[in-house]
């Protein structure tokens, strides 16, 4: 007895290259992607990084040409990271005019502004001697009020450089409202927020904090996202947007598309999400050992990114891929 011929065959539709492509339901674009960069103060070329193969940390001079190149590839955005000389408890160097992130911020601004939206990684991380997202108490503990204090000096210093987008990104409670309401206060009220809402804290961060030489002594629990909660992540979104949140963003992507796609599913605003290091670092590992298709991986890793919702996709992974999507 032969067995019966199936009525509905969904393979119909996958026969061809043109055709799967025309009856696709994601899509990427490099307008979606933002180019995370590095920018240090006191070198005189371009700092490779060991944990992330093909990314360096940028002399002035150099960011401007790989910002150049990010405008010539059609991409959406940049996210500034400053990688400062000195530090100390407060992040002094963090709303110094002269501090590296704001010379870069106003060079960027200068040179490309009008073509590709500038972003300032908005948290005190990289200036402090600790290495924590805020300012110690007494007792060596993150102080929450007091950072925002330091966050809302920060904005103000980075929308002064010309940075269009803040990425608020350090995690501590009403973050959003303070540096809002500092905004506004000084006239600054088309810069937009980006609020790092569901950061988790995470084991995948490490290359990152090689790219940023962090000084951070234990973890940051007590302020990030816990990874076994959920609906506690989608209260953060909500307050954020309460609060003025222009885009929320979820951080990192792959671990958490689930959260992506909570978020999208609820958010009236834009949502983010940010291809961290560890998710870069594990792909290029792989694929230097010949476990993966390196180029078919980047591109899967991204387009999932995006089939979970997320509008906007930080990625050092946004020029190549540019450059594969044209």
């Amino acid at each position: 007895m032969q067995p019966p011929v199936p009525v509905i065959r969904p393979r119909r539709l996958r026969q061809s290259v043109p055709l799967r492509r025309l009856v696709a339901e994601t899509r990427l674009h490099p307008a979606e992607l933002v180019l995370p960069v590095f920018v240090r103060e006191g070198i005189d070329a371009p700092q490779a990084i060991s944990a992330m193969p093909g990314v360096v940390q940028h002399t002035l001079e150099s960011l401007l040409e790989v910002a150049r190149e990010a405008v010539a590839a059609g991409i959406g955005g940049l996210m500034v990271f400053g990688v400062p000389v000195d530090k100390d408890g407060r992040g002094s160097g963090a709303d110094d005019p002269d501090g590296i992130l704001n010379v870069a911020l106003r060079r960027l601004a200068d040179e490309v502004g009008d073509d590709i939206v500038v972003m300032a990684d908005l948290c005190l991380d990289e200036f402090t001697d600790h290495g924590h997202c805020g300012v110690l108490d007494e007792r060596g503990r993150v102080d929450n009020d007091a950072t925002l204090e330091r966050y809302a000096a920060m904005g103000l210093a980075q929308a002064r450089a010309g940075a269009e987008v803040l990425g608020l990104s350090g995690m501590m409670d009403g973050q959003v409202a303070y540096v809002r309401e500092a905004l506004d206060a000084e006239g600054f009220t088309d810069t937009v927020i980006l609020a790092y809402s569901a950061k988790y804290t995470s084991g995948l961060y490490g290359p990152f904090r090689e790219a940023v030489q962090s000084s951070l002594q234990g973890d940051r629990a007590t302020y990030q996202q816990d990874p076994a909660n959920g609906t506690e992540a989608l209260r953060e979104l909500e307050l954020d947007i309460a609060e003025g949140a222009d885009m929320v963003m979820v951080k990192p992507a792959m671990p958490h598309l689930d959260i992506v796609a909570a978020a999208a599913a609820m958010s009236p605003v834009p949502v983010a999400a940010y291809q961290i290091s560890g998710e870069y670092s594990m792909i290029e590992a792989a694929a230097a050992n010949g476990w993966i298709e390196r180029e078919r991986a980047v591109m899967e890793s991204l387009l999932n990114i995006r089939r979970a919702g997320a509008q906007v996709i930080l990625t050092y992974y946004a020029l190549e891929a540019a450059a594969l999507l044209r």
